[in-house]
């Protein structure tokens, strides 16, 4: 299994980190994942997760393969909260089974993530908040998502940023540069709509296979421009 750090901070679109996480494992890649303290307070107001960092189980942010319903139009078509979409998988037939989530707290600078030894195949910060954007440019290594997408950066391998932010101020948008020269991608969260979205899901849906696609990961959650 491949190596992917994923790291949820306290800006709003947590949803997007939930389905991104979702797929990834769906594609067998075993996902590193961080919480700021600030994203569980986002994770709880927007899906109604309760998400305990010093005693993190992943059945708090995923559902068990097992529960996940056997057509998945049900969870696609139906009118849906974000909570609803947390708790059910539009995976269908895709287990999650298939990779794994191993759980670093956002504290632990022993973790394999924070050395530039530990090989993955990138990191993607979904949603970045503009806080985490900041510490990020001026190389302030504060906690370990910080650190983690600083040893991303030096390795020079992926480091996605799906900024969550607007509208941006010249202090963003100067990091975004800096951060863009020194490597990084910046992806803000703005699904497009020519593939006809009907649910929430197929913005979300736009933006984790965008995801993908800059990770080289295989996918086919939403319709191609030309397809």
């Amino acid at each position: 299994m491949s190596n992917v750090v994923v790291a949820i901070t306290g800006a709003s679109g947590a949803i997007y980190a939930v389905r991104l996480i979702e797929v990834l494992m769906a594609a067998g890649r075993t996902v590193h994942l961080t919480i700021s303290a600030a994203a569980t307070q986002v994770l709880k107001q927007e899906l109604g997760l309760n998400i305990d960092l010093e005693n993190f189980d992943p059945s708090q942010l995923l559902p068990d393969p097992a529960s996940l319903p056997d057509d998945s139009t049900i969870s696609k078509m139906k009118n849906t909260t974000s909570e609803d979409f947390a708790l059910s998988s539009v995976l269908g037939e895709a287990d999650l089974n298939q990779g794994q989530l191993i759980y670093h707290h956002y504290h632990d600078f022993m973790s394999g993530i924070a050395s530039g030894s530990f090989l993955t195949d990138g990191m993607v910060i979904c949603p970045c908040s503009m806080g985490t954007l900041g510490s990020i440019a001026s190389g302030a290594c504060n906690n370990l998502i910080h650190r983690a997408a600083d040893v991303h950066l030096k390795e020079r391998r992926k480091l996605i940023i799906v900024a969550r932010e607007t509208p941006l101020g010249l202090i963003p948008l100067e990091n975004m540069v800096r951060l863009t020269q020194a490597g990084a991608t910046i992806m803000p969260a703005s699904p497009g709509f020519y593939h006809n979205p009907m649910t929430i899901h197929d913005l979300v849906d736009f933006i984790s296979g965008r995801i993908c696609d800059h990770l080289e990961i295989k996918h086919d959650i939403h319709q191609r421009w030309g397809s």
